[in-house]
């Protein structure tokens, strides 16, 4: 699976903007221009995980939320990614994804 930076670049602006923080207050705090962090949340340049985990202590959000669109406290977690898993498989496959979840979660 590709790497898709406009989406991660999105969710950073948007963390941002959830923050109330401007572009140039995290620019600042990164130690990075305007126009790197500009680039960052349009998708146009590639950030590097030491850049993503700066920008997500930063923000106070994890990098599963940046990466993934979905934190691992999130009630949603991975919901979508299990919804996109069942619609590739068969009904008998999907019946013991089931069957296997179920157990597991009885476990704990």
């Amino acid at each position: 699976m590709a790497v898709d930076y406009s989406v991660i670049g999105e969710r950073i602006k948007s963390a941002r903007k959830a923050c109330n923080m401007t572009q140039d207050n995290l620019s600042e705090k990164m130690g990075v221009s305007i126009a790197f962090l500009s680039r960052i949340e349009r998708g146009s340049s590639q950030i590097n995980l030491k850049r993503l985990s700066q920008i997500c202590e930063i923000l106070g959000i994890s990098e599963g939320e940046l990466l993934n669109g979905s934190s691992n406290n999130s009630s949603v977690y991975l919901d979508s990614e299990f919804a996109d898993l069942l619609e590739g498989c068969s009904s008998e496959q999907q019946r013991l994804i089931y069957d296997i979840a179920k157990v597991i979660a009885n476990k704990n």
